[in-house]
């Protein structure tokens, strides 16, 4: 049995997320599954990074899986497995990992990028990847806003832990830059909490807009209250861009 460790990418339009559902629903897990088994004829488990929502992308998700008796090669096996799996998702890298290797525990930073279309008029190109805002947005005081989300808070107000009760995360960098028509959000931390980065970036735009001061979105924040947070952001802007590992 060899455990191997692959980075994905995926464009999350029609998927309930990454997480294999109860119900049977079409996610990015039970597709990679479902792409093993063709090959190994047996079920294989795998795990993930990070469980992104319903509709949200990724660039850089790591996943681990443990495969009997292949004999052909790493290669081989990525290039099989992106012969399985349908075309919005594929194996960018893959290689062999320790036997202890946990792609969601062994992590030590996460990195996400959302993108707003800037303009009065839509755009139908980038639609799937952005959120459309027709206002416009004061970029400076959004980014002073951004800066109180760094370091180690509770960050309840913008979302809910995965598991248990600990809503406690770390916050590296968190910035908006522009980049002609469209404004790019990076954050990176050591984990998020689920629907986080959304909640934060429809937050930052009341700012944005003049409706919040940044005094309002720090209040926010300190609450650490669901109820606080500005309307989340549409998924289809969010996009997981890396996984960190301390040998990196």
């Amino acid at each position: 049995m060899t455990r191997y460790r692959a980075v994905i990418e995926y464009d999350g339009t029609n998927y309930f997320g990454f997480q294999r559902q109860i119900k049977a629903q079409q996610t990015i897990q039970g597709e990679l599954e479902k792409a093993l088994f063709n090959l190994a004829q047996a079920s294989i488990q795998v795990i993930g990074a990070g469980r992104t929502d319903a509709g949200v992308h990724a660039r850089g998700q790591v996943i681990a899986f443990d495969f009997a008796n292949w004999k052909h090669g790493t290669e081989r096996l990525q290039s099989a497995l992106n012969g399985t799996l349908p075309r919005d998702i594929a194996v960018r890298d893959m290689q062999v990992a320790t036997d202890e290797f946990h792609p969601r525990f062994d992590a030590t930073r996460r990195g996400y990028r959302y993108t707003v279309w800037n303009r009065p008029n839509p755009s139908p190109l980038n639609q799937r990847y952005s959120w459309h805002i027709r206002q416009s947005l004061d970029l400076n005081a959004m980014n002073i806003a951004a800066k109180h989300l760094i370091g180690e808070h509770d960050f309840r107000t913008f979302g809910t832990p995965p598991n248990g009760n600990n809503s406690v995360r770390r916050i590296f960098h968190a910035e908006w830059q522009r980049n002609d028509d469209f404004l790019l959000f990076d954050i990176i931390g050591t984990a998020f909490l689920k629907r986080m980065v959304r909640s934060i970036v429809g937050s930052l735009r009341l700012v944005g807009i003049g409706t919040w001061s940044i005094d309002d979105f720090v209040t926010a924040l300190q609450a650490a209250e669901r109820s606080r947070a500005g309307q989340s952001a549409p998924a289809c802007g969010l996009v997981l861009e890396f996984v960190k590992y301390s040998e990196q």
